[in-house]
């Protein structure tokens, strides 16, 4: 887990002020995309994808790959400090949800039909992500 000191915590409000209206709806609501229409589905450059809400380093263009779900999928985090798992029961099925432990902030899901060396697939929200190009 992260250091409990750099946790950011923000009212619904103030979420509002720093996110558009699609990205608070995903970031603090749990919602998703639609499949084949997010930014970053098939980008494949490299770098480093971070939180759209704080920032926090999250995936690096190392561990993506091509899912063909139609959304980001890696095989790893950057770090596991960087995410937290919640248990997901939400539209009727059973999940694990990914959420970045700086802020709380829905990211996606992962599941366990990933590719090796981990067969994880974090299937994450293009819009819940911010891309910062490799120099």
């Amino acid at each position: 887990m992260s250091d409990k000191s750099d946790t950011i915590e923000k009212s619904d409000e103030k979420w509002k002020e720093i996110l558009t209206k699609d990205q608070f709806i995903v970031l603090r609501q749990k919602g998703t995309e639609a499949a084949f229409t997010g930014k970053y589905y098939a980008n494949k450059e490299k770098g480093i994808y971070h939180c759209a809400a704080c920032g926090q380093e999250l995936f690096s263009s190392d561990a993506k790959y091509d899912s063909g779900t139609g959304w980001p999928s890696f095989f790893k985090p950057i770090s596991d400090d960087k995410i937290s798992l919640k248990e997901d029961r939400s539209h009727f099925m059973e999940r694990t949800e990914v959420v970045c432990s700086r802020c709380g902030s829905h990211l996606g899901h992962v599941f366990d039909d990933g590719p090796e060396p981990t067969g994880k697939r974090y299937c994450m929200n293009s819009i819940s992500l911010d891309f910062k190009k490799e120099e």
